[in-house]
């Protein structure tokens, strides 16, 4: 049994979106179009299911006609202390690349470090770990 995977209806990017996370975090990217899977209810060529299987775990569709296309406001999803901090640094560099950094990767009074972020497709990140002895 794994943990809690976010769901990402993204506005008819998915396969793109998708492609960049495997790009960041690694990992196996499996793609389904509505016509691979006998779905009429979206374009062919469109995004029906896509996952990915790695260090981070992520499921995404093209947003159906009937779907909002994924808008994040009052949450962030964590990678807090998830990988060491050579690799979370790594994924908050790829990750803010053509996004919006809202505050950056830095050591914080308490001791750990941690940073916030808006990638390219609109999703919202805290990145951060403890540092390693």
């Amino acid at each position: 049994m794994s943990g809690l995977i976010p769901y990402l209806l993204f506005p008819g990017n998915a396969a793109e979106a998708l492609r960049h996370y495997r790009s960041v975090f690694g990992g196996e990217l499996q793609l389904l179009d509505y016509a691979t899977a006998g779905r009429r209810d979206g374009p062919g060529d469109a995004v029906a299911h896509g996952q990915l299987s790695g260090p981070v775990e992520l499921a995404g569709a093209d947003a159906g006609a009937d779907d909002d296309a994924v808008q994040m406001s009052g949450m962030f999803l964590s990678l807090l202390g998830t990988a060491d901090a050579l690799t979370l640094t790594g994924w908050y560099d790829k990750l803010a690349a053509d996004g919006r950094v809202i505050d950056a990767l830095q050591k914080r009074p308490w001791g750990d470090f941690d940073g916030t972020l808006v990638d390219r497709y609109g999703i919202r990140w805290l990145i951060g770990f403890q540092p390693e002895d």
